[in-house]
């Protein structure tokens, strides 16, 4: 995961979201939805992807909002 990338994690009975290389934020969320709404008004903000895991810590998904490192059309 690139430095700065938003990921949005289940821990501890509780979903969250860290900023690759920086730090776990302070917020803890009751469900996933929410946890994701808020990953994803950060990563927008810092323009960077957003790696969404399940709770078993899989990859779910990822989306990226403006540089985008992928360079494929369509």
């Amino acid at each position: 995961m690139p430095k700065g990338d938003v990921e949005t994690f289940h821990q501890d009975d509780a979903w969250h979201n860290r900023i690759e290389g920086e730090r776990t934020l302070d917020d803890a969320y009751p469900t996933k939805s929410e946890a994701i709404a808020a990953g994803r008004e950060l990563e927008r903000e810092r323009q960077v992807e957003h790696i969404i895991k399940n709770e078993n810590g899989r990859i779910a998904e990822r989306n990226s909002y403006g540089n985008d490192p992928r360079d494929v059309k369509g």
